[in-house]
């Protein structure tokens, strides 16, 4: 499993990267290939970065060879503002979450968890907040 969602292939086709600013997670970066016809950055190119954020929270979390596999089941958006230039992300769910999820899925072996994104662009306007419900299992075929 890799050790980062940006080395997933549709992240790398997007460019999303690590972010370098311990404050943020991932960021996508200025370019004309995520603009719309509004010369902003594409509404789908802020949702991927979201996804990705979350994707990566988790996999910090649990680590790439945890046994756990994630599925997004829901997301839900609010496009707060215009972004211009490169976006970072941030996560704002709570610890207490992880602990529910790690207690949820060592009892039933599945769990859900709502992670909260936070998006900004270059000049820190707050662009959009996205909250994306993940499905864990555990991956049976791992277990030894």
């Amino acid at each position: 499993m890799e050790s980062s969602v940006t080395e997933l292939p549709f992240n790398r086709f997007l460019g999303l990267e690590s972010s370098t600013d311990p404050a943020h997670l991932l960021r996508l970066p200025s370019g004309p290939q995520y603009l719309n016809h509004l010369g902003t950055v594409h509404a789908s190119a802020q949702l991927a970065l979201a996804e990705a954020t979350s994707g990566e929270f988790l996999l910090r979390a649990f680590g790439p060879d945890s046994g756990v596999i994630p599925v997004v089941r829901r997301l839900e958006s609010k496009f707060r503002k215009p972004a211009h230039g490169s976006l970072t992300s941030t996560v704002t769910t709570p610890p207490e979450a992880l602990n529910q999820l790690r207690a949820d899925l060592a009892a039933k072996g599945r769990a859900t968890i709502s992670i909260t994104v936070e998006l900004h662009d270059e000049s820190g306007t707050h662009t959009l907040s996205a909250t994306i419900e993940w499905f864990l299992t555990l991956d049976h075929r791992t277990a030894a």
